[in-house]
C-alpha cells in the first residue's frame, strides 16, 4: 500500500468538474417531499441487552417509500433529557448488528440511533434486518449498480431518503433535543452523512468519516478496487450504458450533496486509501456548504493508512469536536 492520489498540496486545492444536474434540487425535493407524505411511524420497544448504564431500543421507522427500516436507539440509562443525540449509518454490507454493540455515544452522555441499510447487513459484522422491497434491472453483485440506468430507480436514492426520514423519526422520540442532532457515518455511511446533511434541516453537526460515494466519475476511473468496482464491471459489459449511468450518479455524488450542506462539519481522510482515494474526499470536503453561506470545516487526515483511517482515534476527535456543537 503506497500513497496513489494527489500531494497533500493539491489536495487541499482540489476542485471536482463535476456535470451537475440542472434539476438536482428539483428531484431532491420531490423525493423527500413523497417520502414525508407517508407518517414516519416510529415504533419503539425496549430490548434487555444485559448493559447496565445503557438503555437499548428496538426502532421501526418509515423510510423511503414508506418502507420499514430498523435501527437501534440508545441512551444513558437514566439520563434527564432533552439529550443531544448522533445519528449513525453503516458502511456498505454492513448491518445494524446486535444491539449490545453500540454504547459508545450513550456512554459518552449522548442518546444515539444506528440505522440500518437496507438491502445489506450480509457483507460483514453481525447482519441487518431491513429487507429493500423494490427490484431493480440488471446489475453485478452488490448494491453500486441496482437501477443504476435511471435516477427514480437507482438503489441509493432509497438509501439517501431513508438517512432523512432518519433524522425525522430521532426527532420525534421523547427524551431527544431536536435542535441538537448530528449525523456521522464511515465509508458508505460517510457519503450517507454527507447526503443527508445536503438534504436535512437544521442538524447541528456532521462528521463522515473516510466517505464514499463522492465524486465517481474520478474514483472509477483512478481505483479498481471494490465496491467502485462494480461500476466498472458493469460498464466493461454496458459498454453502451456510459453516459446514462454517469448522469444518474451525478444526482448521488456527494460533492453535489456537500456544497448544500448547512451544518458544521468534521472529515477525515486517509491518504492510503484505495477504496475512497483521498481526492474524492477532498472534493466533497473543499466545497462543503459553498451553497449556504459556508459553514465551518474540519479535517483529520492520517498520512499512512487505507481505508481503516483513523478508527479509535477518528471517535476519539469526534467526541471532542462534536462538544462544541452539541455540548456534553
Amino acid at each position: 500500500m503506497a500513497r496513489f492520489d494527489l500531494p497533500l498540496a493539491e489536495l487541499q486545492a482540489y476542485r471536482a468538474e463535476l456535470a451537475e444536474p440542472a434539476d438536482f434540487d428539483e428531484f431532491w425535493s420531490a423525493t423527500v417531499a413523497e417520502a414525508r407524505a407517508h407518517d414516519v411511524d416510529v415504533r419503539l420497544e425496549p430490548v434487555d441487552a444485559g448493559l447496565e448504564l445503557v438503555e437499548v431500543f428496538d426502532v421501526t421507522f418509515a423510510g423511503f417509500g414508506g418502507h420499514p427500516i430498523k435501527a437501534w436507539f440508545t441512551r444513558p440509562r437514566g439520563a434527564a433529557g432533552p439529550l443531544p443525540t448522533v445519528v449513525q449509518y453503516n458502511g456498505y454490507g454492513g448491518g445494524r448488528g446486535l444491539p449490545f454493540q453500540h454504547t459508545q455515544w450513550p456512554s459518552a452522555g449522548y442518546a444515539h440511533l444506528f440505522m440500518d441499510t437496507r438491502g445489506q447487513g450480509a457483507g460483514w459484522g453481525e447482519g441487518g434486518d431491513t429487507p429493500d422491497p423494490v427490484g431493480t434491472g440488471p446489475a453485478t453483485p452488490g448494491s453500486m449498480t441496482q437501477g443504476i440506468e435511471d435516477p427514480e430507480t437507482y438503489f441509493y436514492r432509497r438509501v439517501f431518503v431513508d438517512a432523512v426520514r432518519a433524522v425525522d423519526a430521532v426527532r420525534t422520540i421523547d427524551g431527544v433535543d431536536p435542535e441538537k442532532v448530528a449525523v456521522t457515518g464511515g465509508s458508505q455511511g460517510g457519503g450517507m452523512t454527507i447526503a443527508a446533511a445536503g438534504l436535512s434541516d437544521g442538524l447541528a453537526a456532521a462528521m463522515p468519516d473516510v466517505p464514499f460515494l463522492s465524486h465517481f466519475r474520478r474514483a472509477i476511473e483512478i481505483t479498481d478496487a471494490f465496491p467502485y468496482g462494480e461500476i466498472v464491471k458493469y460498464l466493461a459489459v454496458r459498454r453502451d450504458q456510459t453516459e446514462r449511468v454517469l448522469r444518474t450518479l451525478s444526482y448521488f455524488d456527494a460533492v453535489s450533496h456537500a456544497r448544500r450542506a448547512n451544518a458544521p462539519g468534521l472529515f477525515s481522510v486517509a491518504l492510503m486509501d484505495m477504496i475512497c482515494p483521498p481526492s474524492t474526499v477532498y472534493a466533497a470536503f473543499n466545497v462543503w456548504g459553498e451553497l449556504t453561506g459556508g459553514p465551518t470545516k474540519d479535517m483529520t487526515v492520517y498520512p499512512f493508512n487505507g481505508h481503516e483511517g483513523g478508527q479509535g482515534y477518528q471517535w476519539a476527535r469526534q467526541r471532542e469536536w462534536v462538544r462544541t456543537h452539541l455540548g456534553r
